[in-house]
């Protein structure tokens, strides 16, 4: 709302922003008017105003009523400009320009930002936020911005000054962030150094940047979803103890399930679990029943093995003797005639004892046969 009486009388000449959007509004509004000696112009605490007279900023104007001056005087001005059809070359018009602090601009990038994140690698990032400008200088301000034009909004500037945020936000983000990990807490340090980064950029418009927000930085899903996993595993200490708690949940799970998919579910982990627990059960074996146990080495390759073993779990060699060769005490079985290892005949010690109802051959001194049990 704006109030300008022309016509033979003196002006009275103020401005309201009802919108809450105008940064400068221009009185008369359809181009320069023939502003009267002792024209009145009210302006407001939140307001300032500027006179151009005869093309050129000739004055500033603050708080309360002032009495404007210019060589257009009542009815004679009329008469003197009948060579200009009616209208005195002397023109003037009048810049209001709200103080005011416009606050809920927003910010963000239009397109996904390459960021290079020391741990995660090549990501692309989005970036919002909201900021808060003033004027401070109206002159420059409407010299620079504004120019002839009759009203500027926030909304014709919000634009070009997300613009230029962004791109000075690029460039700081690869300079002081190292990777995304780190990002939260840092929010307000980030924030308070663009604002500082951008006070030129907006200073040679007359603006004053008076706060800059960063509401958020996002990657990609499947980033978060990276950074999310890695937070779960370092929650995680003792990944065999939570791998048996998961799988008892499971269980406790599948036999609670009901109907045809609760059997097929409970089927599926009954399949499944003793496998998942084998690990964490041998480890617990390991770690408690053969701790304390002594163990004896294979005679042929030297590995420590459980005195309870038959076989060498690493070269497979017989541990239970039944025959030696002479040469290299290599293992042999009872009906070998040479030795496999180093192909030595073989001298038993004693005769294989036969068994006299089945005939079959037992090692030697047995008392009992080794197929039918009989007393040898």
């Amino acid at each position: 709302m704006n109030r300008f009486d022309g016509g033979v009388f003196l002006e009275n000449i103020e401005w309201f922003d009802e919108s809450g959007r105008e940064l400068v509004h221009r009185l008369p509004e359809k181009g320069s008017g023939e502003i009267k000696l002792g024209a009145q112009l009210t302006v407001r605490e939140s307001q300032a105003a500027v006179l151009f007279y005869q093309g050129k900023a000739c004055d500033g104007f603050g708080p309360g009523r002032h009495t404007l001056k210019t060589m257009n005087l009542p009815i004679l001005t009329k008469i003197l400009s009948i060579p200009w059809r009616g209208d005195s070359p002397l023109r003037a018009e009048v810049y209001m320009v709200n103080l005011k602090c416009f606050t809920n601009l927003k910010w963000g990038t239009r397109n996904p930002v390459a960021f290079r994140d020391s741990e995660l690698g090549l990501v692309r990032l989005r970036a919002h936020g909201v900021f808060n400008i003033q004027i401070i200088q109206p002159i420059l301000f409407i010299n620079s911005l504004v120019g002839t034009m009759a009203e500027l909004t926030t909304d014709s500037v919000e634009a070009y000054l997300k613009r230029v945020i962004v791109s000075r936000f690029n460039d700081y983000l690869g300079e002081k962030l190292d990777t995304l990990v780190n990002l939260p807490g840092k929010f307000d340090e980030l924030s308070e150094a663009l604002q500082a980064r951008l006070e030129k950029d907006f200073s040679r418009f007359g603006l004053q940047l008076s706060d800059l927000y960063i509401t958020s930085i996002t990657p990609p899903d499947e980033v978060q979803q990276a950074i999310d996993d890695q937070s779960r595993l370092s929650a995680i200490k003792d990944m065999d103890k939570f791998m048996q708690m998961k799988a008892a949940m499971a269980m406790e799970k599948a036999a609670g399930a009901q109907g045809e998919s609760g059997a097929g579910l409970g089927m599926g982990m009954g399949l499944m679990l003793p496998g998942m627990f084998v690990e964490a059960l041998k480890k617990n074996s390991d770690s408690n029943g053969t701790a304390g146990r002594k163990t004896v080495s294979c005679p042929d390759c030297a590995n420590a093995i459980s005195p309870d073993a038959r076989f060498c779990p690493l070269c497979g060699h017989q541990v239970v003797v039944m025959c030696q060769c002479s040469e290299c005490g290599k293992n042999i079985s009872p009906k070998a005639r040479f030795c496999p290892q180093c192909g030595a005949p073989v001298h038993k010690k004693a005769a294989a004892a036969s068994c006299g109802k089945c005939g079959a051959e037992n090692l030697p001194n047995s008392m009992f046969c080794n197929q039918c049990g009989e007393r040898i």
